[in-house]
């Protein structure tokens, strides 16, 4: 078998799509390769297309960074091949999956843990509206939170969201035959045994591929899963909302500046200040939120403040809490990641999860007695211990900084995850 691309390059910027059909071939296939061609020409990578199964050994497939099943049906590879794919994931390997790669090897128990769930039925080809949940993956930051198209829309023999972190969920309310009980996943991600796999259940349509918003979506899942950006595919259930979009309510600004509220997104705007989550302090927890550095030189401030009492002043946080960094070029004990003046974040581990400035990050912010541990988009990045008397993080409130009126940074989806019962990890 020879495939195109030309001279061999880094795997990183190498990608398979993989449309062998067993069962029912959608048209849209011819579309679907021509788009992620197109992608791959516009933003630096190589695609291989085929429909033999022999491309999957051991060397071949070391030459791929991520794999497309676009629109593959039944069984489509054999056991040797199988075993191979399971290896190159293994090593690292990333999956992406296309509408129909869920109605694909109904035998093979890895591809359906890889695929995160198995196609049961549909209904007719029709519009419906998509609840974009994550709003930092690069498959879905560029989406608004209701995202409204027509496919054909799969149910799932299973729901994924306890294994999988789903990004985006269809509104069964919004059209006719969904058979998902209000819970229905549509995009998702997750680390996978030792590799990264995506998801999506949209591509039915050959209009699905000339979509800027949909071809989007396939970029940044394509993205994500060779590992060229970054996301907390972890799978995420019991959060609520501190800050969901729409109003600041239980928020109160203290000192100078603001923050904006545009597209679901609050934008630091002057300062320097704190809003800060009033209405209620935090005991034991883990608290997520995504972030963006949207100056536009890319070398913005702000921080996370936890641990700090009731104030108007926002020095008070500074100097009775701590604050989580963001900035891309302090000293280290003052950078992303950080925690401000007391512990460098671990920088090889800091720089392989960040996402560069104009792009969305997630921290993972997670407090149990005077321990926080801090995780960026999924990866621990730093583990610190508080050990001034003067100072404890086992009760205080919450707040996001305005550093100054040259630094603009976007947060979005502030959400929180008690480890204790309500009253008990703080007062109301």
């Amino acid at each position: 078998m020879t495939l195109p691309g030309g001279p061999d390059r880094a795997p990183e910027d190498r990608v398979l799509v993989f449309a062998k059909t067993a069962g029912f071939r959608h048209d849209s296939i011819p579309d679907g390769i021509a788009a992620v061609r197109e992608l791959g020409e516009r933003h630096g990578f190589t695609v291989d297309a085929t429909e033999d199964a022999a491309a999957f050994d051991d060397k071949r497939l070391a030459r791929y960074a991520a794999v497309v099943f676009l629109s593959t049906t039944g069984d489509v590879l054999g056991p040797a091949q199988q075993r191979a794919f399971e290896r190159y994931i293994a090593r690292g390997g990333g999956y992406v999956g296309v509408h129909a790669a869920a109605d694909t090897e109904y035998d093979w128990p890895f591809y359906g843990g890889l695929a995160g769930a198995y196609f049961q039925s549909h209904p007719a080809v029709q519009p419906a509206t998509v609840r974009v949940e994550d709003r930092a993956h690069p498959a879905t930051a560029h989406l608004a939170a209701a995202w409204n198209r027509t496919d054909e829309w799969y149910n799932y023999r299973s729901n994924p969201r306890a294994r999988a972190h789903v990004l985006a969920a269809l509104d069964e309310s919004t059209y006719s035959g969904g058979t998902m009980r209000g819970d229905h996943p549509i995009a998702w991600c997750q680390e996978y045994r030792g590799g990264r796999a995506f998801y999506t259940g949209g591509g039915h349509t050959a209009q699905s591929f000339a979509d800027p918003a949909f071809r989007t979506h396939l970029l940044g899942g394509i993205r994500w899963a060779t590992g060229a950006a970054r996301a907390d595919c972890r799978p995420e259930t019991g959060y609520r909302a501190l800050f969901d979009g729409t109003s600041t309510r239980g928020w109160q600004q203290a000192g100078p500046g603001s923050f904006t509220l545009e597209d679901a997104t609050l934008t630091s705007d002057g300062g320097m200040g704190l809003l800060w989550y009033a209405a209620r302090e935090f005991g034991s927890y883990s608290l997520k939120l995504d972030w963006r550095m949207s100056g536009a030189d890319g070398d913005d401030n702000s921080g996370v403040f936890l641990g700090f009492p009731p104030s108007d002043d926002p020095w008070s946080a500074v100097n009775n809490g701590y604050e989580i960094q963001i900035d891309a070029t302090d000293a280290p004990d003052r950078t992303t990641g950080s925690v401000y003046g007391f512990q460098a974040a671990d920088a090889p581990a800091r720089d392989a999860a960040l996402n560069p400035p104009g792009e969305w990050n997630t921290y993972e912010l997670r407090v149990e007695g005077e321990r926080l541990r801090i995780y960026l988009n999924g990866h621990q990045i730093n583990d610190f211990t508080n050990t001034d008397p003067a100072r404890s993080l086992r009760q205080g409130h919450i707040g996001i900084q305005n550093h100054g009126a040259e630094d603009r940074v976007s947060f979005r989806n502030i959400r929180v995850k008690e480890f204790e019962a309500a009253g008990k990890g703080g007062r109301g």
